[in-house]
């Protein structure tokens, strides 16, 4: 489970350590930066896939998503006797991104690009990476190290390190391009673990969304990022999964209704009092999307981390309480990262004992986290 989050540099995050626990809810007022944090956790994923570069270029590139503030605010400035302004830099720009376990440990930083007569000068660099044993960086416990193109490993064995990592472009990450199962096994297993985190955020409900649609199924233990093969992922869920689960909350959500899946794998819903199913085609919004997030929640192969993102929309007061209970449960069996700004359902959430609850606010235009005390971090230095 990660227990620790750590940001730096990005968007309104300009410096921001975040303890999580086994089920965590984000909140906090529009534009207040829960979806800066939503994609800084994308972004840290996107490392494991080997596309962090195109991600950050797909959001403007790093100088539309650097912070913007100054580098510091003096007392001054926060009192409001001095007008914010910028300030003579004391470290190089940078974008951080990190997170810790109880096993392992990660950190990236992203950098401006050396000055070249290439047009591609807008493109971030990779400085440097860090994979550590435990929850805290330190010198003794760093077992894999990147500055610039090289970087070493040391040996789990020994202890003794070995300059094993040259030659890495800029735009790679030591996390694809240098593990294997060789010396570069503990990195190859963290990769992996990073690459199977799972993201809901497109979940599609409009009029064409595939998942309304009779298809072609196979067995589908991991519902897609649009939810497009819902039918197949529901009788997954009825034939390996936790089918009681899955009717408990159909029946919780809407007055004692049930779902089947049809000969195209079309979801249907039975309802008291109608003479035939309702298929996908017929549901509201609302109701698909809570189909949708009971089969990503159910999944028979669930992750090490979810993370939903604004699963209220669409939802008709009445669900979220459900919702809610269905979240607890989810969160047995993998940890759970909501953010959500529905109090009814921030609520529901926030007075079970398991869950961490994380408030956020804006301080000149600075996003802070409200009456937590941060767990102590350390960034590797360049």
């Amino acid at each position: 489970m990660i227990n620790r989050l750590a940001i730096s540099g990005y968007r309104s995050l300009r410096d921001v350590v975040i303890d999580l626990g086994a089920l965590t809810v984000i909140t906090g007022a529009n534009g207040s930066g829960k979806s800066s944090l939503y994609r800084a956790l994308r972004l840290l994923a996107d490392v494991a896939q080997g596309r962090i570069i195109a991600s950050l270029a797909a959001e403007g590139g790093l100088s539309s998503t650097l912070w913007a503030g100054p580098e510091r605010f003096s007392r001054e400035m926060k009192s409001g006797t001095r007008p914010v302004q910028g300030t003579v830099r004391s470290q190089a720009v940078s974008l951080k991104l990190g997170f810790a376990s109880d096993d392992y440990g990660y950190a990236i930083d992203l950098g401006l690009p050396t000055p070249s007569a290439s047009r591609f000068t807008q493109d971030p660099e990779i400085k440097v990476e860090a994979v550590w044993s435990g929850d805290t960086l330190g010198r003794a416990n760093v077992f894999a190290e990147r500055r610039g193109p090289a970087g070493r490993l040391r040996d789990s064995a020994s202890g003794v390190w070995r300059d094993s990592i040259a030659g890495l472009s800029t735009l790679d990450s030591m996390m694809t391009h240098r593990a294997n199962s060789g010396d570069g096994l503990e990195l190859l297993l963290l990769r992996e673990r990073m690459r199977r985190w799972r993201f809901y955020d497109d979940l599609r409900t409009d009029r064409e969304a595939p998942a309304r649609r009779p298809q072609i199924g196979t067995y589908t233990p991991v519902l897609s990022g649009d939810g497009a093969d819902l039918g197949a992922a529901i009788q997954t869920i009825f034939e390996i999964g936790d089918a009681v689960t899955l009717a408990d909350t159909v029946a919780d959500a809407f007055d004692g209704a049930a779902l089947s899946v049809g000969e195209r794998f079309e979801v249907e819903m039975h309802q008291h009092g109608l003479l035939r199913p309702l298929p996908a085609a017929e549901l509201s919004d609302g109701t698909l999307r809570y189909l949708l997030l009971a089969a990503a929640l159910l999944s028979p192969r669930p992750p090490e981390l979810m993370v939903l993102n604004e699963p209220e929309a669409s939802l008709h007061p009445d669900l979220l309480a459900p919702l809610a209970r269905l979240m607890l449960k989810a969160a047995e069996r993998c940890q759970l990262i909501v953010v959500s700004h529905a109090t009814p359902l921030v609520d529901a959430l926030a007075r079970q004992d398991a869950t961490t609850l994380v408030s956020l606010e804006k301080q000149l235009g600075e996003t802070t986290v409200r009456d937590m005390v941060a767990s102590p971090w350390a960034w590797p230095r360049r």
